[in-house]
């Protein structure tokens, strides 16, 4: 039996245990509680730092991004406006890393820029297209009108203003023609094959300078364009020649050679201007070339068409033009390619070039010399100060009066036929090798010998010194009223044979 000392002692130990033990979970637990709300504390403040940081990055990125946007709209949107226009224009780039997120915006706003520069290009074109067709016309009529009044007056200084006028006449026609065809309009103009000479001096004819051209034509005689190159060729002569005669000085020439080359011909333009810097040169060239559309707000104001219509029509009609290499006057060399397959062939004894262009140094025919002091003059020649006043009146007559437009108009230089009397007469011939007579080498040149003529010849060629002495030199005016008399009496046998059924000469 177990004492109850001993009983209370084993519930008192018990319970002391147990207490121990609670007291000891309890401890453990408070000490849990502790760490648990230590952590909860740490984390809470972690939650206030990191959300803390987040409003300031997203304040920072809020405000680069408004920055950007600000340089994209100020800054770099108006400058990639400009760059369609201006390529030289450059475009700033974005302020920091965000702004790779507007180029999709710059690419859009290029798009749409160009595609409005093309729409309000093609208006104003349009326009301008218009306007020009109409001057043209108008122009036409006035050139028909002055050729009427030329052949039907026959006074010498009416005669004199007509010409003066069907030239300036013809200079605007000129540079209407040119507007048209840079607005994209057609040349106007369906020609028959014509020389390539007379092309060419047709172009010179419409400029207010073209007596400073000096035209050297080493051409196959016959060498000639076909139809529908022929004014295309003329119009960038002339242009060509109008850029070289504004840009050199009035006291100075500008030289054309017409030469042969392996692909076709070759039209060669020389000033002695103030030529042309590399980039200018070079800017020049990527107009002239054709290659790149042209537009027609790049011209400048006011607009310089020159250029951008022979950049148009080397692109129509597959011509080249050069203006890369510098004038050994110190100006500027332009030179015109004409393909293989834009020429043709005239028989030049049934259809010849047209008596105002420069004679051909491949005719076989060697060139009448000048007379010298101590040697008398052919006859059928006019004294030098007649034949000066004869050309200088040819200048005025036939220079300027060459149709530059009309669809019913011949080619250039082809007014009227060229009788014999119009040719020179040599006086110093070459004797063509005869059956039994070798052909000269080909590098031998050319050996000058002088004709045999019998005294009747010779008393027939050559006037006599009182002949000489009493005829007296033409002044202009009286070579203006033969002129004159001649087209007047031409034009009445004209009407009488169209009175009479028969088809003029």
């Amino acid at each position: 039996m177990i004492e109850i000392p001993e009983l209370a002692f084993g519930g008192l130990a018990a319970g002391t245990v147990s207490a121990l033990a609670l007291g000891s979970g309890l401890w453990r637990s408070r000490r849990e509680r502790a760490r648990l709300r230590q952590e909860m504390t740490g984390l809470r403040h972690q939650a206030e730092q990191s959300a803390r940081a987040g409003a300031e990055e997203a304040e920072r990125i809020r405000q680069a991004f408004t920055a950007e946007l600000e340089h994209l709209a100020t800054r770099r949107m108006p400058a990639e406006a400009s760059r369609t226009a201006h390529p030289h224009v450059p475009v700033p780039g974005p302020v920091g890393p965000e702004g790779a997120a507007t180029e999709p915006v710059l690419a859009a706003l290029r798009t749409a820029v160009l595609q409005e520069r093309k729409r309000v290009d093609a208006a104003a074109r349009a326009g301008m297209r218009g306007t020009t067709r109409e001057i043209q016309a108008s122009l036409y009529r006035l050139q028909d009108i002055l050729h009427g009044l030329q052949q039907r007056y026959d006074e010498p200084e009416l005669a004199q203003d007509l010409y003066s006028l069907d030239h300036e006449n013809e200079q605007s026609l000129r540079r209407a023609q040119v507007a048209a065809v840079v607005c994209g309009a057609w040349v106007g103009l369906a020609r028959e094959e014509s020389h390539l000479v007379d092309a060419v001096t047709g172009g010179q004819a419409r400029l207010s300078g073209y007596r400073r051209v000096k035209l050297h034509n080493h051409l196959d005689p016959g060498t000639a364009l076909v139809s529908h190159a022929v004014e295309p060729v003329a119009i960038i002569a002339a242009e060509l020649l109008d850029n070289a005669l504004r840009h050199s000085s009035p006291d100075t020439s500008v030289v054309v050679n017409l030469e042969h080359v392996h692909n076709g011909v070759a039209v060669t333009v020389d000033d002695a201007g103030v030529g042309m810097a590399p980039d200018e040169r070079a800017a020049a060239q990527r107009v002239v070339a054709g290659t790149d559309p042209i537009m027609f707000s790049d011209l400048g104001d006011p607009p310089r068409m020159g250029l951008a219509a022979i950049g148009q029509l080397t692109r129509q009609f597959d011509l080249s033009v050069d203006l890369s290499t510098p004038s050994p006057y110190g100006g500027v060399r332009a030179v015109l390619l004409v393909d293989k397959h834009l020429l043709s062939h005239i028989d030049p004894a049934l259809r010849p070039a047209a008596a105002s262009t420069s004679p051909s140094t491949r005719t076989g025919e060697v060139p009448r010399p000048e007379p010298l002091a101590e040697h008398a003059e052919p006859a059928g020649h006019a004294e030098p100060a007649e034949r000066a006043e004869r050309a200088e009146h040819a200048e005025h007559t036939h220079a300027p009066a060459q149709p530059a437009s009309g669809p019913d108009r011949p080619a250039p230089g082809h007014d009227r036929p060229v009788s014999d009397s119009d040719r020179p007469v040599p006086v110093d011939d070459q004797p063509t090798p005869g059956p039994d007579q070798p052909a000269p080498a080909v590098d031998d040149l050319p050996r000058r010998r002088r004709r045999q003529v019998s005294p009747d010849q010779a008393a027939m060629i050559r006037p006599s010194a009182a002949e000489t002495a009493a005829a007296p030199a033409r002044s202009p005016e009286e070579t203006a009223a033969a002129l004159g008399a001649l087209q007047s009496a031409t034009a009445a046998a004209r009407d009488a044979a169209r009175s009479e059924g028969t088809a003029p000469r």
